[in-house]
């Protein structure tokens, strides 16, 4: 999706930020980073873009839903008006990121603000500023070979290979709130902290945001409400998710009707199905009703629509095609439940 084959650092600056709650302290650099090496540029942009693989964007908001008073977005839009300012800002953001780290269990960490230019994301090229925080540290080993006698070290650094904490403000969109990506490796006990109180982000109503808030209706409502409301065996929701995902599949537009007639099929269940939905958007995004469907988002949904049926600890069937080729029932002779199932051929 990102193509930083081209890009370059402008700017980049370091800060310790600590977790004041426990005592620890706010360390700020008085300038900016040096990046004489090429070397060590191509490392930091692998490390900086590698991690944003899905186009899920998002924008700055704030508690009253207005994006104009949202700190990161007023130091963002400074640095892209006056790129002079870029080191003031780096530092402005640190203080606002030590200030809202109020949660004892949010770790403390090096964070990087970079200014960069000539990244390629989708079909546009543009400069974006990057906000990254590096919590989680790794050893390595050292062979020194200066002198005859070779001598082995430990130290600890970066692990350029995982990105914990990050965030690219893209130059387009401004008057909506920018558009913005983001990488959390979220520790639960966070409570979604680097997107919701730091950046204070929310989704944008695009189609990979659509699609996959869809899809996750359609796996809670299956978990959550509908063995609840309906006589289903396990079988029965491994079904309708099935059908659910090869609604997406062979779609390029999302119709609600036309899934509800085509996967939900009785009425019973579309009435439950939306009664469900009311009850959701009340709290989330709202949902549209006819959407384009991103083939990314269904994509990475595919991972957590299960489709294995777990019998005790001796079988795992795996159902992907036909609910009527299996058989549910009950034997009394062996007082256990049982699975019929009818195929052509086996390979």
């Amino acid at each position: 999706m990102i193509d930083y084959s081209q890009a370059k650092i402008l700017s980049v600056s370091a800060h310790l930020v600590g977790n004041g709650v426990n005592g620890e302290k706010l360390k700020l650099s008085t300038d900016p980073l040096e990046v004489e090496d090429d070397h060590v540029e191509q490392m930091l942009l692998k490390y900086f873009l590698s991690g944003f693989n899905a186009p899920e964007y998002h924008r700055f908001t704030s508690e009253d839903d207005n994006f104009r008073v949202n700190p990161v977005f007023n130091f963002a839009s400074v640095v892209f008006s006056r790129p002079q300012t870029f080191h003031e800002n780096s530092v402005n953001i640190a203080h606002h990121l030590y200030n809202t780290t109020l949660l004892p269990t949010i770790r403390s960490g090096e964070l990087y603000v970079a200014h960069l230019s000539g990244v390629r994301i989708e079909k546009e090229i543009m400069d974006v500023i990057g906000i990254f925080k590096a919590e989680s540290r790794a050893s390595y080993l050292k062979l020194n070979t200066s002198s005859t006698a070779f001598k082995l070290k430990v130290d600890t650094g970066i692990n350029v290979q995982k990105l914990d904490k990050g965030c690219l403000i893209l130059n387009i969109d401004k008057d909506t709130g920018f558009r913005i990506l983001a990488v959390d490796v979220v520790n639960k006990s966070e409570a979604q902290f680097w997107i919701n109180e730091f950046l204070c982000l929310a989704p944008r109503a695009e189609s990979y945001h659509q699609t996959k808030n869809f899809l996750d209706l359609t796996r809670q409502y299956v978990d959550e409400r509908m063995a609840d409301e309906f006589q289903v065996s396990k079988a029965d929701k491994i079904d309708l998710l099935n059908r659910s995902m090869n609604f997406f599949k062979s779609n390029d537009q999302f119709d609600k009707h036309e899934f509800e007639e085509e996967v939900l099929e009785d009425p019973s269940v579309i009435e439950s199905f939306r009664n469900y939905e009311r009850t959701a958007s009340e709290r989330d995004l709202d949902r549209a009703d006819n959407f384009e469907i991103s083939a990314q988002a269904v994509k990475k949904q595919v991972r957590v629509f299960k489709s294995v049926l777990k019998l005790d600890k001796n079988f795992h069937i795996y159902i992907h095609g036909n609910r009527e080729l299996i058989e549910r029932g009950f034997d009394e002779h062996t007082n256990k439940h049982y699975y019929k199932i009818y195929f052509d051929q086996e390979t």
